[in-house]
């Protein structure tokens, strides 16, 4: 500063406390790499699945093959379901650890936590939306978990449905126990045999568009306009049901709907309330033409159906099984098509097989729910949603071919 004849007589210093501003840097610093690096553990636990999920699949397959060996080689077959199965368990620790921490776990009833959020949806959501709620306190086995970390989980997926209804709609909210077996479990890496409770929650909304589907776990990912979404909530909701040792399954459908299910293993749940009677439905040695693209699918199908007493033959597209089925249609009994495949797409297999013979039994395949209508119209006899159990299969095949005899 100077005075009047331009002579300096003082120094003006301004300081500005930026601590909070370095502290907040930090932070979002931290945040971008842990978005790419939950972006690159993703990457990586889907590659290291594609590898792990056929040794697994095999060294879980090879003890059933050859039941007369030795003890040593039995040691060998566990040791290499063992080792894959921890291979597997690392690949979820990174997830882990790229997507959240485990809270405080304790044994509860997930039903009184649903009919909170459905009260609390009842409450704050705009009254064009409907909230049904089908909840059995009484009969849904329990789980152990962190509550307010599930509360999260429901509250994150039920705003979301809300968010998808602007024009109103109904959001339906309900619970099952459910057993899942070796076939559903190897078409499904996150899921393990044994007993499950089933969190559903379905909306009437706008649906999600199939090319983004895949992406909306993704950290940061949002299709909400800037200032409604961060991008965190289904991305935190993932790592939560994965840190509780389930997994999620999404069935959607553009201007249908949306419904989230939520698996989460049960504890002291009574086996006796489950019916595991596949070998009742056993078969004759019928010819069955399974149908996928997925080779891991293809496999356990054929695997569970052979150990039933079935004959299979396998096609990768429908090309393949349009010329299977044309040189083997006096044989085969039953065929098990998938509907998403490349080249040529199950709806249109379906409609040259029937070309060929009108009389074809049909079993139709979808990981979505909303195909089963126009499937059952088009001449399938039956519907399969995947992943499906080894006793889903052989239940609908024995109903399918009793019924047709």
């Amino acid at each position: 500063m100077r005075d009047r004849s331009g002579q300096p007589k003082s120094i003006l210093v301004v300081s500005s406390d930026i601590t909070e501003k370095k502290q907040l840097e930090r932070q979002f610093y931290r945040a971008q790499r842990l978005e790419s690096l939950g972006t690159l553990a993703s990457g990586i636990a889907h590659d290291l699945n594609n590898v792990f999920t056929p040794i697994l699949m095999i060294s879980q397959l090879l003890p059933l093959k050859f039941n007369d060996i030795d003890r040593q080689t039995q040691e060998f077959f566990n040791t290499l379901e063992d080792t894959t199965k921890r291979g597997v368990d690392l690949v979820k620790q990174i997830l882990t650890f790229a997507r959240g921490t485990e809270g405080k776990h304790i044994v509860l009833q997930v039903g009184h936590l649903l009919k909170e959020v459905a009260k609390i949806a009842q409450q704050t959501f705009p009254k064009s939306i409907k909230i049904v709620a089908e909840i059995s306190t009484n009969t849904l086995w329990s789980v152990k978990a962190d509550p307010t970390q599930l509360h999260q989980v429901l509250m994150n997926i039920a705003v979301n449905a809300r968010d998808a209804m602007p024009d109103g709609g109904m959001l339906s909210i309900s619970a099952e126990n459910r057993f899942i077996d070796r076939t559903y479990a190897e078409m499904n890496l996150d899921a393990h045999e044994g007993n499950y409770i089933v969190i559903n929650i379905a909306d009437t909304g706008i649906g999600i568009p199939p090319e983004i589907i895949d992406r909306i776990f993704d950290p940061f990912f949002t299709t909400k306009e800037v200032g409604k979404g961060t991008g965190l909530g289904l991305s935190t909701v993932l790592g939560i049901v994965k840190n509780h040792g389930g997994f999620l399954q999404v069935l959607s459908a553009l201007g249908k709907g949306t419904q989230f299910q939520v698996y989460l293993p049960a504890v002291n749940a009574t086996t006796t309330e489950v019916t595991k009677d596949t070998e009742l439905f056993s078969g004759n040695g019928e010819l069955v033409l399974i149908v996928d693209d997925e080779s891991t699918v293809r496999q356990i199908t054929k695997a569970s159906l052979e150990e039933h007493n079935y004959k299979t033959l396998v096609a990768s597209d429908g090309i393949e099984a349009i010329a299977l089925y044309a040189q083997h249609s006096k044989e085969i009994c039953v065929v098990l098509i998938d509907m998403m495949m490349p080249n040529l797409d199950g709806l249109n297999a379906i409609r040259t097989m029937k070309a060929l013979n009108s009389e074809v039994k049909i079993i139709a395949s979808s990981g979505l729910s909303n195909n089963r209508q126009q499937l059952m119209a088009l001449g399938a006899k039956a519907f399969l949603l995947k992943p499906y159990t080894a006793q889903e299969l052989l239940q609908t095949l024995y109903h399918l071919l009793i019924a047709n005899s």
